[in-house]
């Protein structure tokens, strides 16, 4: 009789002061042993791994909070843990760290102590009945939500790593798109209000002449000014190939310039211009424009992403380039690695020309650094271009 056992145990000086606290003392005892069984945390691991639920509710008293409209589709929903996709975590995963979802990894009580209960519980009788309440206990108390936490980490990194690979996969497609190759290009930025930055570029990238034209938002005659003044470019500098960034005003900018009936060998054409305002205000930018506006730097970025894609686009944070999901969730030392290998693979793939190359492009070759990168540069600057190998 267990109770009869307990009574033993009464101590006032331990603080057990009846049988029945001695009987909680006990069950806590076989609880916290249950919870740390190799053998069916391993069993109750596959369980969770193959059935469980993850859901997420609205947190109380945040569902008419305008922030939380973003996070509507999650206020009431549930899915298998083995089918969520990575997307679908990172953005739940969100939610509840801005304080607007509640997130569970969930299990029925049943289902896990069913699994403990023939381990522990052998024969029948009032002590039986008292080690398999430990055991609920054990299971609810502790064993589960240790499993909860294993299976948030555990979905966290699964759903990071697919995150970091499929940025890196885009990352990648995008530097080593088709380069336009050496094509004197007029490029633009547009806008409405503040009117489009227009650059001429050279063939090789050099900035001849920088510009605004108000042919979006402007009156009549800005417009016709514009179309008159860009004419006048792409005839006096033999342009090419006209690269248009695809932010705002992007298609009423293209509208405008296909109006003017150029002539069919001058294409042109969309740029994605993610990341060119964090080049235009960056160190790079500064050392090759000291005295131009981050507007103009913004643009020559556009028209040279056209001219080649991978020499430009390694002079920018990747992770600024925004071909990722929930880039800012996921594992920020991981996504770095992963970014910085994918650009120096493209770059050994591709190879640099020696003598026309950035020192951003060069410390990607593989055997060297930033620092020989500069001295390369530096070295060709007063020298002139190398001639041989050696």
């Amino acid at each position: 009789d267990p109770s009869q056992e307990a009574a033993k145990f009464i101590n006032t000086e331990l603080e057990v002061a009846s049988a029945e606290e001695a009987l909680a003392g006990a069950r806590d005892i076989i609880a916290e042993r249950v919870s740390e069984d190799a053998a069916l945390r391993g069993r109750v691991r596959m369980v969770y791994e193959g059935e469980a639920q993850v859901s997420s509710r609205v947190m109380y008293g945040k569902a008419e909070d305008p922030e939380a409209a973003k996070f509507r589709d999650y206020f009431e929903w549930s899915e298998p843990l083995k089918q969520i996709p990575s997307h679908r975590m990172l953005a739940i995963r969100r939610g509840e760290k801005e304080g607007f979802l509640i997130m569970r990894v969930e299990m029925p009580l049943e289902r896990i102590s069913r699994l403990a209960m023939p381990d522990w519980v052998t024969g029948s009788g009032p002590a039986a009945e008292q080690i398999k309440l430990a055991v609920e206990d054990g299971c609810k108390r502790l064993l589960m939500p240790s499993m909860e936490t294993e299976m948030r980490l555990a979905a966290k990194r699964s759903a990071d790593e697919t995150a970091i690979r499929v940025f890196a996969e885009n990352l990648r497609e995008l530097l080593l798109a088709s380069p336009l190759g050496r094509k004197r290009t007029l490029a633009i930025d547009p806008a409405f209000r503040t009117g489009c930055k227009t650059v001429v570029l050279d063939a090789q990238g050099a900035l001849l002449h920088h510009t605004v034209l108000h042919a979006t938002a402007g009156s009549n005659s800005q417009q016709y000014e514009a179309a008159v003044e860009l004419t006048g470019l792409i005839a006096k500098y033999q342009i090419e190939a006209i690269a248009i960034g695809n932010g705002t005003a992007s298609r009423e900018t293209e509208a405008f310039v296909r109006k003017l009936k150029l002539p069919s060998s001058i294409p042109i054409i969309m740029v994605n211009e993610a990341g060119a305002s964090v080049y235009s205000a960056s160190e790079a930018a500064r050392d090759e424009f000291p005295n131009e506006d981050v507007t103009v730097r913004g643009a020559v970025s556009i028209g040279r992403r056209l001219m080649d894609p991978l020499a430009e686009l390694v002079k920018i944070d990747p992770k600024a380039i925004g071909v990722g999901q929930y880039q800012h969730d996921v594992d920020q030392r991981a996504l770095k690695a992963s970014l910085d290998d994918t650009v120096e693979s493209a770059v050994n793939a591709v190879g640099v020309e020696l003598n026309t190359a950035s020192k951003q492009l060069l410390a990607y070759v593989s055997g060297l650094n930033g620092t020989l990168a500069e001295n390369i540069v530096s070295h060709r600057n007063q020298n002139g271009p190398f001639s041989s190998r050696a």
